[in-house]
Formats: C-alpha cells, sequence, structure tokens
C-alpha cells in the first residue's frame, strides 16, 4: 500500500504566499475598477446637468424678445392694455423700465437684462437675495413660439389659464391680460400668446450637510414663483454681444456688471445681438482623492478654487458654452 502524505509547511507557506499575491492582486483590480466607475459616473453626471442648464438658457436666450404678431419691441405705445406687476412678487432689475411688464412713460422696456450679483439689492423681489455672490443673474421676457389653438371664427379651442398671463396681438397692436379676464375689446382679429418672464440665477442649498448649488429658475405664473432647475450648478455667467455702431455686426463681448444703461435699452443704433453663456458645473460630493488646481476662463473672469496655499478643493468640475444669436434683435417684425 502507498502512504498518504499531505503538503509540506513549506509547500503550505508557497500555496498561501501565492493566494495571498492572486488576492491582492483581484482586489486591486477591484478598487480600480470602481474608482474608475465612481469617476466615471461624477462626470457623467457633471456632463449631464451642464448641458441641462446650458440647454435651457440657450432655448429661452432664442427666443427672447418674440412678441407674437406684434411688430418690434414691446411698449406701451403698442400696447392698448396691460397690467401692473404682480403684486407682492414683482422681480424688477435696474432701470426705470424694468418690471414684469412695460410701465407707462418709462423709457424703453426691457426684454434682456442680467447682473453679476454683488449683494441683496441686485433685483427687487426678495427670492433672488440668497443668489451666490459672483455668479451672474439674468431675465428674460418674451411670448411662447406657438399660439394658442382659435377656432376659424377666432374663437378659442380651449379656455386661457385663470394662473398665467397672455398676449393678444394682431400686426398693428396688442394687449397683455391675464387669462381669467376678458379679452381687451380694441384689439381685432388678434391671436394669444402665452407671456413669460423668467429669472435664472444660482443658489447654494443645505442638502444632508452637503452644501450644492443649484441653479434657479423663477417663472410668472399669478406672480414670481421661484424652484430650483437643476442641481450641481456652481456659477453662471454671461457676455453680452453688442453692435454699437449699428452696422448688424457685434463690436465686442461685455461681461453684465460692464454693460451700460444704452446697451440695456437696444435703442438707435446698438443692439444686443448675440449672448454667450458658461455654465460651470460641479460634482454634489467631494472626492478626497481629487484635488481641482484648474482655472476656467468664463468670458473675462478666470475662476480658481485653489486656496492661498495653493491647495485646491476636492470637487469635479466642467466648463460648457455656447454663443447665443439673438434672431429677434435684428428684426423689426417677424411672422
Amino acid at each position: 500500500m502507498n502512504k498518504q502524505r499531505g503538503f509540506s509547511i513549506l509547500e503550505i507557506f508557497i500555496g498561501l504566499a501565492l493566494g495571498s499575491v492572486l488576492v491582492a492582486g483581484v482586489l486591486s483590480v477591484f478598487v480600480g475598477m470602481r474608482t474608475t466607475t465612481e469617476e466615471t459616473s461624477s462626470i457623467g453626471e457633471l456632463q449631464e446637468n451642464a448641458r441641462f442648464a446650458l440647454n435651457v438658457l440657450t432655448d429661452d436666450l432664442l427666443r427672447q424678445g418674440f412678441w407674437g404678431d406684434l411688430p418690434g419691441g414691446l411698449s406701451t405705445s403698442t400696447l392698448q392694455a396691460f397690467p401692473n406687476g404682480p403684486a407682492g412678487t414683482e422681480c424688477r432689475g435696474a432701470g426705470t423700465n424694468n418690471g414684469t411688464f412695460p410701465a407707462a412713460a418709462a423709457g424703453p422696456f426691457r426684454a434682456l437684462w442680467g447682473a453679476t450679483v454683488a449683494g441683496n439689492s441686485t433685483m427687487s423681489c426678495a427670492s433672488v437675495n440668497d443668489a451666490k455672490r459672483g455668479s451672474d443673474l439674468i431675465q428674460i421676457k418674451r411670448a411662447v413660439t406657438f399660439p394658442q389653438p382659435q377656432n376659424q371664427d377666432g374663437s378659442l379651442v380651449n379656455a386661457l389659464d385663470s394662473d398665467r398671463y397672455y398676449l393678444y396681438a394682431n400686426t398693428s397692436d396688442g394687449a397683455v391680460f391675464r387669462g381669467n379676464e376678458a379679452t381687451p375689446p380694441d384689439v381685432e382679429n388678434g391671436r394669444y400668446w402665452q407671456y413669460q418672464h423668467h429669472v435664472y440665477y444660482v443658489r447654494d442649498e443645505v442638502q444632508g450637510g452637503q452644501t450644492i448649488p443649484v441653479l434657479m429658475q423663477g417663472r410668472l405664473t399669478t406672480g414670481m414663483t421661484f424652484g430650483p432647475l437643476v442641481e450641481g450648478i456652481e456659477r453662471i455667467r454671461f457676455m453680452y454681444g453688442v453692435d454699437s455702431d449699428g452696422d448688424g455686426a457685434v463690436n465686442a463681448f461685455i461681461s453684465a456688471d460692464n454693460m451700460t444703461p444704452q446697451y440695456w435699452d437696444n435703442q438707435g443704433n446698438i443692439r444686443i445681438l448675440a449672448v454667450k453663456i458658461y455654465v460651470l458645473a460641479r460634482s454634489i460630493f467631494p472626492d478626497a482623492d481629487y484635488e481641482n488646481t484648474q482655472t476656467y476662463q468664463m468670458g473675462d473672469l478666470n475662476v480658481s478654487f485653489v486656496n492661498g496655499n495653493g491647495t485646491g478643493d476636492n470637487y469635479r468640475r466642467l466648463l460648457l458654452s455656447s454663443t447665443v444669436t439673438l434672431f429677434n434683435a435684428r428684426v423689426d417684425t417677424w411672422q
């Protein structure tokens, strides 16, 4: 009979050593794959948030200053009726005529206006007092692109929303009124367009012990109501392309804090023809294994998150930008 023999001590130690090496290798691959997956997920989230914010801002700016069938800009001279601003929630920017609706005898109505936030007095409404310092704020006024459906006799297919405002206009004049009010009688054979006033800014919110930047949107209903649009947007900035000599070409791109009242008023030979949008997205949670020492160029501003000791923070960021042509600024009438 053959004697049964086991492993020697030396063989056991060699086997254990080889097994440990194999386990360490597998763990290393697992940890590396997990780290790569987390990084990929974080970058994907950055891209998704930044692109969504950029698309919303782009779409709104493309339609800025659109007033349905009404030619030219919106003013009290072309409106047979117009309301006062929403009671208690009116958001007014700088200038004498920069509220939700045009004001009588108050200068050109500003359908587009922005500011770099430096304090609580950026706009008249208290809702934006928590806006992030150093980021921009922008407000856009326009009519919705598509009119409300009407029958052949001009009557509405569906009733207007009582919590919205509408522009009723033809090719010569118009009126702005709330949906629960009667259509102003002094405008003949017009069409109905929903009236919009949007405000965008960034603020910080504390969630679960983390400070998370959020892009906010203000919307006109019966008043201005604000709510979060997308998380992870740390800063927005706009550069306004100004034609200052009436030749139809942009002479310079100017930041909001360097714009003058003449530029905002869009009068005479001065027009805002384009807007460059910069959206800086930040990861929701920090990564202890990552140090951000990058510098992000947002128009005329370089943004860095490196402290005085030369050390960056632990958040990943992504900067996206786009240039929007304001087609409605180039024409006096449209279809």
